[in-house]
């Protein structure tokens, strides 16, 4: 069983899971920290298992050719890390980091197939995350052809602040992550200069305001209009 005290700010796919499953998967893991900045693998490297995320945010991202890093998610806990190379046994598709301070389980690929393999519900709620990741990518693809740079980081920052904002007492929004501009350049298809170019549009409309990798939405209505 999950040992008493372990918190888990499980959302996601692992949250859905009913208690007793969640358990049998929690014991077929290792506990593992990671720092905040490390890296948990790199892309390319051979894979033999698959982390499940407790506490903590981690950041997948891939290299084009010419070193361009492309965020493809940010990962919360109770979300899986690494489990496409752990079901097909390919090497690893993408660098993950990690945001803040992580903990996770570890758990050897053959033992999560195995977990798969026996349970019917867990198989079906992975397969609906891999939709979801497929449904956003095709969105995404969407956003390339019909939004400008602004538009599309526009449609970045509200994800962002849906995904990881936190309600100030004047009502705006704080994204409560670092966000660079190189991380919006690879997330939105951007260069950094179209990225520095179109922060300075939102801010003149009043949408945002910008630190030093530190974002606040003041109007997320007004910026949801700019993603259209």
């Amino acid at each position: 069983m999950v040992p008493a005290g372990q918190e888990w700010e499980a959302g996601g796919w692992f949250a859905q899971l009913p208690a007793m499953e969640r358990a049998r998967l929690h014991e077929r893991g290792t506990a593992r920290s990671f720092a905040q900045g490390a890296t948990l693998f790199h892309e390319g490297d051979p894979s033999d298992w698959v982390l499940l995320l407790s506490d903590g945010r981690v950041k997948v991202a891939s290299v084009t050719p010419d070193g361009r890093a492309v965020v493809l998610a940010v990962c919360s806990p109770g979300e899986l890390i690494g489990e496409f190379s752990a079901i097909d046994g390919l090497p690893r598709s993408a660098t993950a980091t990690a945001i803040d301070s992580v903990q996770a389980r570890v758990i050897r690929a053959e033992e999560f197939r195995t977990f798969l393999a026996g349970n019917a519900r867990a198989s079906l709620l992975l397969l609906a995350s891999v939709c979801g990741r497929l449904r956003r990518s095709d969105r995404q693809l969407v956003d390339f052809v019909s939004l400008d740079a602004a538009g599309r980081v526009a449609r970045r920052l509200v994800e962002l602040a849906e995904q990881f904002g936190v309600q100030t007492a004047d009502g705006t929004i704080r994204i409560d992550m670092p966000v660079t501009q190189d991380d919006l350049a690879g997330w939105t298809g951007s260069s950094r200069e179209a990225v520095t170019k179109a922060l300075h549009n939102l801010r003149d409309r009043g949408l945002i305001t910008t630190g030093r990798r530190a974002i606040t939405v003041l109007d997320l209505n007004g910026l949801r209009s700019r993603t259209t």
